[in-house]
């Protein structure tokens, strides 16, 4: 290790020291710009949180819950919404660079999605995007992003994450291009993804920084991914079982192999105890190792409880409401998980088929919240989960 990564790694603060001087900016949303970072006398970020998404400081935004989850292990934590990809990339810049790394996501949605109907006609606005305005973030946001960070940053490691990346995590179908495409560890050369709700395996990678660990040698985490070498062969791990997939070209060749590869991932992604997936790419193998267990109640909670402002970043105020924003704002997540598996549907490869419920304590604890902000008019416009209302439900073998 060169002095320079040495002196870094002595300034990191211990556990003691986040517990002794980390005071958390109650009521102020997560920095998205310098004068912001200067206001709060901070001289460097340890996270930076890249997304396609306007930044609105509210649980059912996943850069929002992703920034406090951080913010609440005592880190620095700033947000890049909507960086301008087609300038000089000054807007990847104004922040700087990060001390750990940078956190990809393409948003709430797949870029794709947002950008074009089914008839793969463009879109004329973007809910996620101040006054509903298009064209804020790029096709394959996530790809596009963390190539431009690999370019101005090489040494800093990224971590891509959301829905875009869950969903593109091996070989797939791109209905856009009409095309087999290969995991999006692979196009985008990110270091590491996170696939499903990101919280469980956020904890363990944040712990395991504190230890300097680096995240090279982050292979054991449940629910990430990542690329090694074909030659390399398969990583032993005594407690998962692992299943070979077919490789990306004989997927390439082959409708049916396609068909039966993406068969044994949908099945081990509604699996509780799943296994670990190894598919071969060229000369490259990627890995996707088992889920988390669902996560607690208790957990669950905690999330809730994190000090949002529960509004848009005030720099939007005079470029238009955030309809996404406007459509959940009197709205509460009672659960997480769909156990439906509808066809057209991508939750239960994203947050999994068995249901996680909140407490009652804490839905009545967000519904106070609600109660004092400002825009409420004294109705909420839904209580339930991701699709229905599933709460409390599960198997009869679950308990």
């Amino acid at each position: 290790m060169n002095q320079s990564k040495k002196s870094i790694r002595n300034k990191l603060p211990t556990n003691q020291d986040i517990r002794t001087i980390f005071q958390p900016f109650n009521g102020c949303p997560l920095p998205i710009t310098k004068e912001e970072l200067i206001s709060r006398g901070w001289d460097y970020i340890d996270i930076i949180i890249v997304t396609g998404d306007a930044y609105v400081d509210h649980p059912s935004f996943g850069a929002a819950i992703i920034g406090r989850l951080i913010e609440s292990h005592g880190l620095r934590v700033a947000i890049l919404p909507q960086p301008n990809w087609r300038d000089d990339l000054r807007d990847f810049r104004k922040l700087g660079k990060p001390r750990y790394f940078f956190g990809v996501t393409a948003g709430n949605m797949d870029s794709l999605v947002n950008h074009y109907t089914a008839n793969k006609r463009l879109r004329s606005d973007d809910v996620y995007t101040p006054g509903g305005k298009a064209g804020f973030r790029p096709d394959y946001a996530t790809v596009v992003y963390t190539k431009i960070l690999k370019q101005l940053y090489p040494d800093i490691p990224v971590i891509i994450g959301g829905i875009e990346a869950s969903m593109r995590r091996l070989t797939h179908y791109d209905y856009w291009s009409d095309s087999l495409k290969p995991s999006i560890l692979i196009d985008s050369g990110a270091e590491l993804l996170i696939y499903g709700m990101g919280e469980q395996p956020l904890h363990e990678i944040l712990r395991l920084m504190k230890k300097n660990v680096p995240i090279s040698s982050m292979k054991a985490i449940p629910q990430t991914g990542y690329v090694i070498s074909k030659k390399a062969g398969i990583p032993k791990h005594r407690d998962w079982n692992t299943v070979k997939l077919s490789s990306h070209d004989d997927c390439l060749k082959d409708k049916i192999t396609f068909a039966q590869n993406f068969k044994v991932i949908e099945t081990n992604s509604n699996q509780y105890i799943q296994s670990r997936l190894y598919q071969i790419t060229g000369e490259k193998a990627v890995i996707i190792n088992p889920g988390y267990p669902p996560i607690s109640r208790e957990e669950l909670d905690k999330i809730y409880e994190l000090p949002f402002t529960r509004l848009p970043h005030p720099k939007y105020k005079k470029r238009g409401d955030i309809p996404a924003f406007e459509m959940i704002k009197n709205s509460i997540t009672l659960h997480r998980g769909c156990f439906g598996g509808c066809s057209f549907c991508t939750i239960s490869m994203h947050q999994g088929r068995f249901i996680s419920s909140r407490s009652k304590d804490s839905i009545i604890n967000e519904l106070k919240k609600i109660f004092k902000m400002p825009y409420f008019k004294g109705y909420l416009s839904d209580l339930g989960g991701p699709t229905a209302n599933m709460y409390e439900m599960k198997g009869k073998k679950i308990e």
